[in-house]
């Protein structure tokens, strides 16, 4: 992976890109801790306007706080485009898309009604806390995770799609045998019993009255804790792969401290990207 920092030196966008995409400096760390505290306060102003008490006649002050904080994420996200190289690797990035999509809902408000409380979305930007709190190693773990989820798609899908046939046959006996006078007046209602029963919620709204919809129940219900445990499994099996996976890339790669460039052999004299020696 190839740093997105610009290649001139000391102009005004690598001073702003160090600042705002890096947290090795003082003048870094300042600018995100202002930035987390910022988002903390906007998602603040988003859950007290819900409040009837607190919001009731201060209509105009909490649109205008959402207006005041959407203009600084605005502000914020057009310098992070200022400053990067490759302008698309940024905006199809994570936090590019995290970034867009927190100031989107407050523009949509003044076409659509109530958008505007998918502004809360913006808390997924607290995730720069990582870099903040120095916890940028545990973004490789991170990655684990993904990897093992990932390589586990195929099968938790077939899981999810044999669950899914198990609740639709359940569901469905389960209307023949009670029938519309327990409750079950449909086979969609069935289903959702079948599906709050074979994930052990048991909201209680339908419940079988006869003696063998109960002793149907009691199996959904037996099975459903061998089910839960199924997906946890395959997604644990597959990141101790991971696991591995990393721990070899880590003794085969190196990254060049000079353009950035990560991955690179570990015998290597001189990076690959910018030529400079390792």
């Amino acid at each position: 992976m190839i740093s997105n920092r610009p290649l001139e030196e000391n102009t005004w966008r690598r001073r702003w890109y160090d600042i705002i995409f890096g947290a090795d400096t003082p003048k870094g760390r300042l600018f995100d801790v202002i930035l987390l505290v910022a988002i903390i306060l906007s998602l603040l102003s988003i859950m007290l306007e819900t409040v009837g008490p607190i919001s009731e006649g201060r209509e105009n002050l909490f649109r205008n706080i959402e207006l005041f904080f959407t203009a600084i994420f605005s502000i914020e996200y057009i310098v992070r485009l200022m400053v990067v190289r490759v302008k698309r690797r940024y905006i199809f990035s994570f936090y590019g898309l995290v970034d867009l999509i927190s100031i989107l809902p407050t523009f949509l408000a003044f076409l659509f009604v109530g958008p505007q409380y998918f502004a809360a979305l913006r808390a997924l930007r607290l995730l720069r806390v990582f870099r903040v709190l120095k916890m940028v190693r545990f973004l490789g773990e991170a990655r684990v995770l993904t990897t093992a989820l990932r390589d586990s798609r195929v099968k938790i899908s077939v899981f999810l799609i044999f669950v899914f046939c198990v609740v639709i046959i359940m569901g469905t006996v389960m209307y023949i045998i009670e029938g519309g006078e327990n409750g079950f007046t449909s086979i969609p209602r069935s289903i959702y019993w079948a599906i709050v029963t074979l994930t052990t919620v048991g909201y209680g709204d339908i419940s079988p009255q006869t003696v063998l919809g109960q002793a149907l129940a009691s199996l959904l219900m037996v099975v459903g804790y061998g089910i839960i445990a199924v997906p946890t499994g395959i997604v644990t099996a597959q990141m101790t792969k991971a696991q591995q996976k990393e721990t070899e890339n880590n003794k085969t790669e190196n990254t060049c401290v000079h353009c950035g460039t990560d991955y690179l052999p570990v015998d290597s004299n001189y990076c690959k990207h910018c030529g400079s020696e390792l």
